[in-house]
């Protein structure tokens, strides 16, 4: 039998990180989150872990060490929120909003396990002409981690998505991490081969699948599930639908009428996915973004498939909750090709 590593999740959400290290067989202990729609997620799904609602900022690891008797940490992983990291200067990792990153470092620095992974926007790497990143590599350094940084492409590793993320992966024993190459740059997962399957109009929580797979993503996607949840559609007024209907698959605002250009000011509203490609970066819910044929916003169920959640993941809370979750996910297929490649260094 091959060794369990065990893995903290801080600022863990729903649990996408945590999703993908299960799937390449880690066992997460723990994840920790100050929102308690997500923990209630986190918990529903990850069975052997336990996911408690805490705010980071003035959580004791020691007093965590003891509560839940934890022993033996391999790795950290999280993404902290990074408010403050668009100051710029020397003292920009000082800013009090950058508090909740150095509770990531003080984490690391009291269980100091073998390695870390702490996800974040892509521009870190350059917030403050690089200011950011460096501080971040001198503080690591400074309690025994070597650090190996990138930014990924999600649908560069089987996410029908083209969301960009930093991450920074750091080992001890002055190990550097190389991070996985691309595995489905030419051969890219689209939209419609992410939620094809999915019909136009709402499913019942636990109503059996009404379209049989149409691509080798949905067969993994469904993994031998046979019911769906988290897939009821959003009805939108008589005139938003008309709207959509005047956008073509993978269009925008540009090709409506000019009168139109202006009914939402953002210059993401009116976009559809476009059926042949990646999805672009999902939000959290706004709904400016809309299915490739269908005249809707994608439900949470297929907003999840864009993000690599398997559909035996289930999403609770409010709707509105459920779209903030999903949105706000590491994608956990994105996660497990480097928690696979971490293996080779523990």
């Amino acid at each position: 039998m091959s060794k369990k590593y065990n893995v903290i999740d801080l600022f863990c959400g729903c649990g996408g990180l945590s999703q993908g290290f299960i799937e390449a067989d880690y066992n997460v202990i723990l994840g920790i989150d100050h929102w308690k729609d997500a923990i209630e997620t986190f918990n529903y799904n990850h069975k052997n872990s336990k996911g408690i609602v805490a705010d980071l900022l003035n959580l004791d690891p020691q007093e965590i060490k003891t509560r839940y008797a934890i022993e033996n940490v391999d790795l950290i992983v999280g993404g902290p929120p990074c408010q403050g990291f668009s100051i710029a200067g020397k003292r920009i990792i000082d800013d009090e909003r950058n508090q909740l990153y150095k509770s990531f470092l003080r984490f690391v620095d009291y269980f100091k396990p073998k390695g870390f992974v702490m996800e974040n926007v892509p521009n870190i790497l350059s917030m403050g002409n690089g200011a950011v990143k460096s501080q971040i590599l001198k503080d690591f350094k400074d309690i025994g981690y070597k650090i190996n940084y990138n930014k990924l492409l999600a649908s560069d590793f089987a996410v029908p998505q083209n969301r960009r993320r930093a991450f920074f992966v750091g080992l001890k024993n002055s190990l550097e991490f190389e991070f996985p190459k691309p595995i489905t740059t030419d051969n890219k997962i689209t939209s419609e081969e992410a939620i094809s399957d999915l019909p136009k109009d709402s499913l019942e929580d636990g109503c059996q699948y009404t379209i049989n797979p149409k691509s080798v993503f949905q067969r993994e996607m469904r993994n031998g599930n046979k019911v769906v949840f988290n897939h009821q559609i959003t009805n939108h007024s008589e005139k938003t639908v008309e709207i959509i209907g005047m956008v073509p698959d993978g269009g925008n605002y540009k090709d409506l009428p000019k009168e139109l250009h202006e009914t939402r000011k953002v210059n993401i509203a009116w976009t559809r996915l476009n059926s042949k490609k990646p999805s672009f970066t999902i939000d959290t819910g706004h709904r400016h973004h809309f299915h490739y044929e269908f005249n809707r916003v994608p439900t949470v169920r297929e907003s999840a498939r864009i993000q690599s959640f398997r559909d035996e993941f289930i999403f609770c809370g409010s709707k509105t909750s459920q779209y903030k979750q999903v949105g706000n996910a590491v994608p956990p297929l994105l996660a497990k090709e480097i928690a696979l490649k971490i293996k080779n260094y523990l």
